[in-house]
């Protein structure tokens, strides 16, 4: 079944192929006969009824510096293919939102993945406030003396913005730090958006683990650990991951939070794990599956595609 799949996604010519998820899945689905077109978000429109974009046909190898070719620029209408990807990375702003509207208006004809309504209904920090006997105690807050009051409750805190990603502007403010007034100040001049506050987990010098679901069920899971003298794991700031198994634990946050997941067309998914507690849901645009499959073999991306093709059959 050769299915028509468009890609919203950051430029494809500058991916790490050894790391994108976003190559590895559309690599699969060419594999599977499906054709590819890319497009980045800023060439996503709304004209006349139509939900359109500019942008390329494209065959995909994993040869590095030679991985994609591109056939010439043409402007399609989405509600002609079978499938899109919401796959740019965030950070989840006005933009970004605006995306999941548009295409809302083609969804669930043509299936986008993940679901764009419940992607901006599940912000990646915030879908975790669901689940409150999950995570470690968190606060959503834009007033200082309220934040002041989550850290003398709890002395050592994670501070960090509400919609970033990559672990950027990620703060520990630990028992005798004075900088809350000043990093409050900092972050209230970019924009007006509260901040999350997260009790400081020690677990994560072990490492962060991210766990990867297909359609509400885990798969399997990665570790991150940090750099020596490193809070943040992400391995966009150096952490490195890991093999490792899933613990009876991680089952458990899985079957609790996975039919929301199922439930809500939010197909590919990854979720943060620090010890016993989850920290994050990641629907946006979630990593892991090629570190993944060079640990354990698990191909998560024809897990994906076998969804996708059954919804679509």
């Amino acid at each position: 079944m050769g299915l028509k799949v468009a890609l919203q996604m950051d430029p494809i010519g500058s991916v790490n192929i050894d790391a994108d998820s976003t190559f590895r899945i559309a690599l699969e689905a060419q594999a599977r006969g499906h054709s590819l077109f890319f497009y980045t978000p800023d060439k996503l429109a709304y004209r006349e009824g139509r939900v359109v974009a500019r942008g390329f046909s494209i065959t995909l190898r994993r040869e590095k510096g030679n991985h994609v070719s591109y056939e010439a620029e043409v402007e399609v209408d989405l509600s002609t293919f079978d499938v899109v990807w919401l796959r740019q990375d965030p950070p989840f702003d006005m933009g970004y939102i605006t995306s999941t509207h548009l295409l809302d208006m083609i969804h669930p004809k043509t299936l986008v993945v993940n679901d764009p309504f419940w992607v901006r209904n599940f912000p990646e920090k915030l879908l975790v406030l669901r689940f409150p006997d999950l995570t470690p105690p968190t606060m959503i807050a834009r007033d200082l003396d309220m934040i002041r009051a989550f850290k003398a409750q709890h002395s050592d805190i994670i501070l960090k913005p509400l919609y970033g990603n990559g672990g950027a502007g990620v703060f520990r403010l630990g028992p005798d730090d004075r900088n809350l007034s000043s990093l409050h100040e900092l972050f209230s001049s970019i924009n007006r958006e509260p901040l999350i506050a997260q009790k400081f987990l020690p677990a994560v010098s072990k490492g962060d683990k991210r766990v990867i679901l297909v359609n509400g069920a885990p798969v399997g899971a990665i570790n991150r650990v940090p750099q020596a003298g490193e809070t943040r794991s992400n391995m966009h700031v150096g952490g490195r991951a890991e093999k490792v198994d899933l613990t009876p634990r991680d089952l458990e946050i899985c079957a609790a939070i996975g039919p929301t997941l199922r439930d809500n067309g939010q197909i590919f998914v990854g979720i943060d794990v620090i010890g016993d507690w989850l920290t994050e849901i990641n629907v946006t645009s979630p990593t892991g599956i090629q570190e993944l499959e060079r640990f354990d073999g698990t191909n998560t991306a024809a897990k994906i595609w076998e969804v996708i093709e059954k919804k679509r059959a």
